[in-house]
């Protein structure tokens, strides 16, 4: 395994201007390679490692920055033309919008009387790095700003009452650490090249990294001048290949080589077929040859196809059902196969309710899974109003309101404050309607965002216990309920399922389908209830989520009938949790209302509002 430099801690905030040099970063030749290959040609799109701490993501980082040539000042900004050096920037998780496109320069307007514009972290990060540490939980909207800035190389602003384009060419660098989620498919597919790394060493080069660290932080100006003629060198190297990359050819036969690997791959559109090209021709550029050879397609076949490649066939936009499984009995008729006689068994249990009541959980436990279809429908009264959980955005109005009681008049934009209306302050408007005086007499806000991300994550009981009564069939058509105002409003959509002493990811986070009843028809129950576990893994996905995205609305709704003797103390869901009780019984067995008080959720009995009539 290659060496690996690595401080104890990658984002430590360093005491002198150097950083540790890129070439004495020993081994990780993949990641350092698709570094070179996005600064060569930053129209390859970025760079995302994946590793766990300590694998000198951020070393490489900085060190990447001291590699890159001079660039002239942006014409549109500054009239001097020296030459600048490349900066490093790093874009911390708690940046605004504003913060990185840049804004309304509030002081000179106050002080001069006129619009101006203030540049944010784009414009500092032009002709540099770009560095954004966890970048799977940096809001989604930041990340697909970032990509599309990334590729144009232009940030345009349209905001706020300004009018302003600037060039921005940077080199995009997101790390990330898989243990704290992964990076939604759709964004990972934008940064060009991918790099996954391990952290595992052996003894002896752990006591290498120690010592060159040691030696590092000791004089680091020493240590530098011992590493600066292979920095010259990677200078060069890349300076060079800048200069003939327009010139490199790829002839046909190698671009149909590319296609033919990335359908192998099957890889989804044509995104991959275009960075493997721009990479090749970059790699063939740094080895100074003026032909693209096979030797430079596979060099970098890794690094774009490693979020990328599938090893199946990718199902549509729309979950589908899974095939049946092999022992349902229709399938044992077509295939030949004829299994015991067991019927009069499989009758009974889900149709005898009196036997039903009087089984142990044991005897549930033991069955093996079967399938309900899904019922015709339930009237399930849901709560209609989504809670705010912005614990920022309420500190924000915190700061608004404490400005507004300093004013004349009221904290509004003319009337008063509705739904519509958010917590961030229209900075714009509110100069316009107070004609520049400060303070201000009024606030105006910014309308809320009506697209605002909404999530509905469904705990499905899959357990045997379901089965009876139907209630399984009716807590999929609940689903059915919940998911259809959610297409509706393009919010988006989570089921987990739990049973078969097992907890199962069975629909991962999308926006809400059109139709989920053939895909629920599929899905079958069996076995003991993990309901412990699968709240605790709720709690845990739900907080990464927030941690991501503050702004999320999150909804859970838990469909069981409460048969488990589960502990739910300490478990504490975000957002809004509605428990939905699914057991059939006169008298319930099952512990539905003391679980929705354990944690504070909205109790709902599922059959007592069944489009039959039924009454539990």
């Amino acid at each position: 395994m290659p060496l690996i430099i690595s401080a104890a801690r990658e984002n430590e905030v360093k005491m002198t201007d150097q950083y540790f040099p890129f070439s004495a970063v020993a081994g990780q030749d993949q990641f350092k390679l698709a570094l070179m290959l996005a600064a060569v040609n930053p129209a390859i799109g970025g760079v995302v490692i994946s590793g766990p701490r300590g694998c000198a993501k951020s070393t490489l980082a900085r060190g990447l920055a001291d590699l890159l040539p001079p660039h002239k000042a942006d014409a549109k900004r500054k009239d001097d033309q020296s030459l600048l050096d490349a900066e490093f920037v790093t874009l911390p998780l708690g940046a605004s919008e504003e913060m990185l496109l840049g804004t309304l320069d509030l002081q000179q307007v106050l002080n001069e009387k006129k619009i101006a514009f203030s540049p944010g972290l784009l414009s500092k990060a032009d002709g540099g790095v770009l560095y954004v540490d966890e970048v799977n939980l940096l809001p989604d909207n930041l990340v697909d700003l970032l990509l599309d800035v990334s590729a144009s190389g232009v940030n345009r602003i349209e905001r706020d009452g300004i009018s302003h384009s600037h060039r921005t060419e940077f080199l995009l660098i997101g790390t990330m650490n898989p243990d704290e989620g992964e990076l939604r498919p759709q964004l990972h597919d934008r940064f060009g090249l991918s790099v996954e790394l391990t952290n595992q060493y052996t003894a002896a080069q752990r006591v290498e990294i120690v010592r060159s660290r040691e030696q590092f932080d000791r004089n680091a100006d020493s240590f530098c001048q011992q590493y600066e003629a292979s920095q010259a060198e990677l200078i060069a190297a890349i300076q060079q290949a800048r200069n003939i990359l327009h010139s490199v050819d790829c002839s046909d036969a190698l671009r149909l080589e590319i296609a033919e690997r990335c359908n192998a791959a099957r890889v989804d559109g044509l995104r991959g077929d275009i960075v493997w090209y721009r990479a090749a021709i970059a790699h063939a550029a740094l080895e100074q040859r003026q032909q693209v050879e096979i030797v430079d397609i596979e060099a970098v076949e890794e690094l774009v196809l490693a979020h990328r490649r599938h090893a199946t066939p990718q199902p549509p936009s729309s979950p589908q059902p899974p095939q049946p499984p092999q022992n349902d009995r229709g399938n044992d008729r077509d295939n030949g196969f004829k299994r015991p006689d067991d019927s009069q068994r499989k009758q009974q249990m889900p149709q005898e309710a009196p036997q039903e009541q009087h089984r142990s959980s044991s005897d549930w436990g033991s069955m093996e899974p079967q399938q309900q279809r899904t019922a015709a429908g339930v009237i399930l009264p849901l709560p209609v109003s989504m809670p705010e959980q912005q614990p920022a955005t309420k500190l924000l109005k915190g700061k608004v309101e404490e400005l507004a009681g300093k004013t004349k008049g009221s904290v509004s934009g003319g009337q008063h404050k509705g739904v519509t209306d958010s917590h961030k302050p229209d900075w714009f408007g509110t100069l316009l309607s107070n004609m520049g005086n400060w303070p201000p007499a009024q606030l105006r806000f910014k309308k809320r965002q009506q697209g605002q991300s909404v999530l509905h994550l469904i705990l499905l009981d899959t357990s045997a216990s379901t089965l009876a009564s139907d209630q399984f069939s009716n807590a999929k058509a609940a689903v059915i309920e919940i998911a259809r105002p959610a297409y509706l409003q393009r919010e988006q959509l989570a089921v987990l399922g739990f049973g078969n002493n097992k907890v199962e990811n069975l629909l991962p986070r999308i926006r809400a389908p059109k139709e989920l009843r053939g895909w629920l028809d599929s899905l079958p129950a069996g076995g003991g209830t993990p309901m412990g576990e699968a709240l605790q893994q709720a709690q845990s996905y739900l907080e990464q989520l927030q941690r991501k995205s503050s702004q999320l609305l999150i909804r859970t709704y838990i469909l069981t009938d409460g048969r488990s003797n589960a502990q739910l103390q300490g478990i504490d869901l975000p957002g809004e949790t509605v428990w939905i009780d699914t057991e059939v019984a006169a008298v319930k067995r099952g512990r539905g209302k003391q679980f929705a008080a354990q944690l504070n959720a909205e109790y709902i009995s599922l059959m007592t509002h069944t489009a039959q009539g039924v009454k539990a």
